[in-house]
């Protein structure tokens, strides 16, 4: 057993911490370069470079491997498969999805309103917008780089408990009419439409697109992987901690409240988030604190609630921003208190 033990944790460190990548930074910053180990700007240049490089690594691997499995979820065969699915377990197909489907909460809304078109139930469509920004399978495997398996499969269950009860409560309270017109306007799908959009790739086409898509998710992102682990190394490195945790350490009792409503007027991505939280981790904030900031800045950026807005109308809007955020601010509250045991 403790072979085996040791073997997972060699392939965590190797893979995933990238520990060797880090002392291969460290080694070229103090005897290349000639930085003193022990200074703030060593702290944050490391932190900088050794962020930078293992989460473009490990972002160009997981968006092909997304990318693949994605490529086998056509919308009409999504639509078929949640189409024969009724009340919460729908839901749950409908969260799962999300999962393997855009990175951002912004490229999640067109499909949604694909969805809606299509005539799939208003709460099934809410909890696939709620699960595609917050949970897929780039977003754990970079979580479990940082903060470990146990927080990052705790990440992934609470994000699709809160796009299951989003989805559910949308549908319960009946809110089909808060939709635009134009999105209600049904497609009609005959069977020379169904049949083109059934094609099955073959292997080479998968990888094509796979490699297009690796191509296309860095070109949008890049930028803000850079500025995310650009803030994360200032705060690794310069800011105190003592300020970091007044505003949003384990005695602030808001700092919950505080970490989601700064992260929704933001616009990123996961990708982007995990270098600001990371630092703020080791600065001494409560991981509760640290996930609320990533989800509100995922699920609830203010650039996707104004393109949402052109398709759903003000009440129901602001129950699905109210219903995330209620989720997301219980969500962190609740790690906070139980957060050792994932740590």
């Amino acid at each position: 057993m403790q072979l085996v033990k040791d073997f997972f944790i060699f392939i965590n460190d190797v893979f995933l911490k990238m520990t060797w990548l880090e002392n291969i930074i460290n080694e070229f910053l103090e005897k290349i370069i000639g930085m003193d180990v022990g200074t703030l700007v060593f702290k944050g240049t490391s932190f900088f470079f050794f962020d930078v490089i293992k989460i473009f690594i490990l972002l160009t691997i997981l968006i092909y491997i997304s990318s693949y499995i994605q490529s086998f979820f056509s919308p009409e065969r999504t639509r078929k498969i949640l189409g024969n699915i009724k009340g919460v377990p729908a839901n749950i197909i409908g969260a799962l999805l999300g999962t393997v489907t855009p990175f951002c909460s912004c490229s999640s809304i067109p499909i949604f309103v694909g969805f809606t078109k299509a005539g799939l139930p208003i709460g099934v469509t809410f909890s696939f917008l709620i699960s595609s920004p917050l949970v897929d399978l780039a977003s754990v495997i970079l979580l479990a780089s940082i903060f470990g398996w146990p927080v990052a499969l705790a990440y992934v269950v609470v994000g699709l408990v809160i796009a299951v009860l989003g989805g559910t409560l949308i549908s319960v309270l009946k809110m089909e009419k808060y939709v635009e017109e134009f999105v209600l306007n049904r497609i009609v799908l005959n069977e020379s439409v169904i049949k083109q959009e059934e094609y099955i790739m073959t292997k080479k086409e998968r990888h094509i697109y796979s490699v297009e898509q690796v191509k296309e998710i860095i070109t949008k992102v890049w930028m803000y992987i850079l500025i995310g682990v650009g803030i994360g190394a200032v705060i690794h490195g310069f800011v105190p901690q003592s300020f970091i945790e007044s505003v949003l350490g384990e005695n602030n009792p808001f700092s919950v409240i505080i970490a989601t409503l700064v992260g929704i007027p933001m616009y990123a991505d996961i990708f982007g988030t995990l270098p600001i939280a990371e630092a703020l981790v080791l600065k001494g904030v409560g991981i509760g604190t640290v996930l609320a900031f990533m989800m509100a800045v995922t699920a609830l950026s203010l650039p996707s609630i104004i393109l949402l807005k052109k398709v759903i109308k003000p009440k129901l809007l602001f129950t699905f921003v109210g219903i995330v955020t209620v989720g997301i601010i219980v969500t962190g509250y609740l790690f906070n208190m139980f957060g050792y045991l994932f740590i």
